[in-house]
């Protein structure tokens, strides 16, 4: 469906292609009079944008800016979470570990299903540092302080292999 706007833009666009000169060169009609129409130059216009390439454009950025404020929104709650881990364990400890256990995914359970979450705990280890049920279906934050009091009490030696 056209608009009113719509209808007025190409001849808008055709209007502005012709050099002044070339409409002020005569007054009786005739095209070829006057040498003005000769000497014009061409007025170059830029390509006309498509309103729905300027909307996706627009919220693609406004998409994007969203995304960038909801993943710096849980960079604050992962810090705030870990500020309050028991033990002194720092953060890099905790979040180097999980790397490398489980690539940091807390729903992440073994190819045998013995070692599950974040930090694969065992079901005895988890019960050990008094977590109840399935260690991958716990809360992150559930998860790391659960790894924080572990570390606490035994160090690196619970993951051999990424301690």
């Amino acid at each position: 469906m056209l608009t009113k706007r719509s209808h007025i833009v190409p001849v808008l666009a055709l209007a502005l292609a012709v050099p002044a000169t070339a409409l002020a060169a005569g007054d009786d009609g005739d095209e070829r009079s006057g040498p003005a129409v000769a000497d014009a130059t061409p007025v170059t216009i830029a390509p006309l944008q498509r309103p729905i390439d300027r909307f996706q454009r627009l919220v693609s950025s406004v998409a994007q800016g969203i995304r960038l404020e909801e993943e710096a929104a849980a960079r604050r709650e992962r810090r705030e979470a870990f500020a309050q881990l028991p033990g002194g364990v720092s953060p890099a400890t905790l979040e180097s570990i999980a790397a490398c256990e489980s690539g940091g995914d807390p729903t992440i359970v073994s190819a045998d299903g013995s070692y599950r979450g974040k930090y694969q705990f065992s079901f005895g280890t988890w019960e050990s540092v008094g977590g109840s049920g399935d260690p991958a279906a716990a809360s992150e934050a559930e998860q790391d302080y659960r790894a924080a009091l572990l570390y606490a009490q035994a160090g690196s030696s619970p993951w051999p292999v990424c301690g």
